[in-house]
């Protein structure tokens, strides 16, 4: 069968690679095109466009690229009608993929989400959107089978998170190897800074979390450079200082590393699968903060806290995020009591996101629907 898949963010790349890879087990046959990355491209997928063409971060950014959204929802249209897939399936990605789905919908194309929209985080009426122009969703954290279910009378399945699968995957890190090879202090323990995965958010939350090296010497600040980026970008932040970028390796950073200071987002997810205790940092520009803080309903915003439904991990979110804060709040989670806290709350986290098989179980269902 031909697939249609669309992300449009570094998570949803890999993400949409650990599918592809599970649809073409369960589909020899399958043929899939995107709009990705290069995880997904590496899976076996024909890549249309690049998320990085696409990643607008922000209310005011949105607005500001307008008119290259647009012409980027027009060509997918017409190359959606030019391969003429069995079944469309969108990763995440709501602003662009539900204005896809309703035009899809109405053309007879068959409609599958997976990883919803954050529709209980903000704008719940897009669930009418979701009911009229989605076949099929499948949910990957535990309290969205409620929310659609309970509270919409929208049935869907929930498969798990698929992070648990890609970090349970992947090979273990040569510990020394990895410091020699980007030239980290072999003793020092590391702390690991990772400011996002777009230009935007890595200026707005670099500088800030790079601002407290200088209180931790005892320590070695790594920061997780992101695929979308080059390492060139990272320079002038750095100003001289002997702080390492290691490019495109943040798994095997989390996997040595004490603790972190993550931009809020998946990466806090990932940080806490790790067992890393973290800083959630939040930093946004002021009119798209005044905007969402208006139209957000939820009292966290780092996935790890939603998910337990409490504060498990620190959030500093744009005024609390100063230097004075962001010292305080590493140095507690270093040692002692509150590390511990947080490493406990960590392992009933992973239970709650529902083991290994994601991916599997996402694709069985969606070949399960192309053909229905």
């Amino acid at each position: 069968m031909k697939y249609y898949i669309i992300a449009g963010e570094a998570s949803g790349d890999l993400h949409g690679s650990n599918l592809i890879k599970a649809l073409k087990i369960e589909d020899q046959e399958a043929k899939i095109r995107s709009w990705g990355g290069d995880l997904m491209e590496q899976a076996g997928a024909e890549l249309v466009k690049h998320y990085k063409e696409m990643a607008f971060m922000g209310f005011l950014e949105v607005i500001m690229n307008l008119n290259t959204i647009f012409k980027n929802i027009d060509f997918c249209k017409k190359d959606i009608e030019s391969y003429n897939p069995d079944i469309i399936v969108f990763i995440d990605y709501s602003g662009f993929n539900l204005r896809i789905a309703k035009w899809a919908k109405e053309n007879g194309y068959k409609t599958n989400y997976y990883i919803s929209p954050q529709i209980w985080a903000s704008r719940e009426s897009r669930i009418e959107k979701i009911k009229r122009d989605i076949d099929a969703m499948h949910v990957i954290l535990p309290f969205e089978k409620d929310f659609y279910e309970g509270k919409h009378n929208y049935p869907v399945n929930f498969v798990g998170h698929p992070l648990i699968d890609a970090i349970s995957k992947r090979e273990e890190v040569n510990v020394h190897k990895f410091r020699a090879s980007f030239d980290i202090d072999l003793q020092k323990p590391i702390i690991a800074l990772l400011p996002g995965s777009r230009k935007q958010e890595v200026e707005k939350m670099l500088s800030v979390m790079l601002s407290v090296t200088k209180d931790f010497p005892e320590y070695e600040f790594v920061i997780a450079g992101a695929p979308s980026l080059d390492s060139a970008f990272y320079r002038p932040f750095l100003k001289g200082e002997n702080i390492k970028v290691v490019q495109n390796k943040t798994y095997d950073l989390l996997s040595i590393s004490t603790a972190a200071l993550v931009t809020s987002g998946t990466a806090t997810l990932e940080t806490a699968l790790f067992g890393v205790p973290q800083v959630v940092c939040y930093k946004a520009n002021w009119i798209s903060y005044q905007i969402a803080k208006r139209i957000i309903t939820l009292e966290y915003i780092s996935l790890v806290n939603l998910i337990m439904d409490k504060e498990v991990v620190k959030e500093l979110i744009q005024n609390d995020l100063s230097t004075a804060q962001l010292k305080k709040e590493l140095a507690a989670i270093l040692t002692g009591e509150r590390r511990t806290e947080i490493l406990n709350n960590y392992s009933a986290l992973k239970i709650k996101l529902g083991g290994e098989g994601a991916s599997q179980k996402a694709a069985k269902y969606i070949i399960e629907n192309a053909k229905s």
